[in-house]
């Protein structure tokens, strides 16, 4: 399923009148209650690339510090504060509705006290992370994605990595290229219902 074209999850205040839904998901055996909304992507439910990533990966141990980039409604990085009792987890999102919800959700989880749903330039500039994670905005364009994934891997931990999840028919083979050109090792680690899972090291 396909985002309608009048759904412009990447824009900063959606243009479309502002409803919510609930959806119910299961991912790394957490059972999630989220609110979603219009103009907000994946809106009443868990996206395919999403679930490919949390199906086709485990949640990380021993991890302090967690980028979510793109958040969306927040499930990923809402998984992950779940999953690591002790983390601190940081999502970021250009659209207000999807921090809107980020937030309201973490709440609703009980995890607010560690989970932070920011636009990109309330980040503090010397933030770093030991992972992140993130299904990327790809309809963006790939100058705009490229240059995202170049302002926030720098952000990586020594020893820390990405696990993104990008269609295939969208360009991932040619972005883990990309970014093994661009000095950041990158292996596909899964590959299920048209989508890849990538992970990048940072050295």
């Amino acid at each position: 399923m396909t985002e309608q074209p009048d759904e412009h999850y990447f824009t900063a205040d959606p243009s479309v009148p502002f409803t919510r839904e609930r959806i119910e998901v299961e991912v790394w055996d957490e059972r999630l209650r989220l609110d979603t909304g219009s103009g907000v992507f994946a809106r009443g439910r868990l996206d395919v690339g999403t679930a490919v990533l949390f199906r086709e990966t485990d949640p990380p141990t021993e991890v302090e510090r967690v980028l979510d980039l793109g958040c969306g409604y927040g499930v990923i990085g809402l998984a992950l504060a779940r999953c690591l009792p002790d983390a601190r987890v940081t999502a970021v999102d250009v659209n207000e509705r999807a921090l809107l919800l980020a937030r309201e959700n973490a709440a609703g989880l009980g995890v607010a006290d560690r989970y932070e749903a920011l636009r990109p330039d309330e980040v503090a500039p010397d933030a770093t992370y030991d992972e992140i994670w993130s299904n990327p905005p790809i309809r963006i364009g790939k100058a705009a994605l490229h240059e995202l994934l170049l302002t926030w891997l720098p952000r990586l931990a020594p020893g820390g990595r990405a696990v993104l999840v990008v269609g295939r028919n969208l360009g991932a083979d040619s972005l883990q290229r990309w970014l093994g050109e661009q000095g950041w090792p990158t292996e596909r680690i899964a590959s299920a219902k048209g989508f890849r899972v990538l992970e990048v090291r940072r050295g």
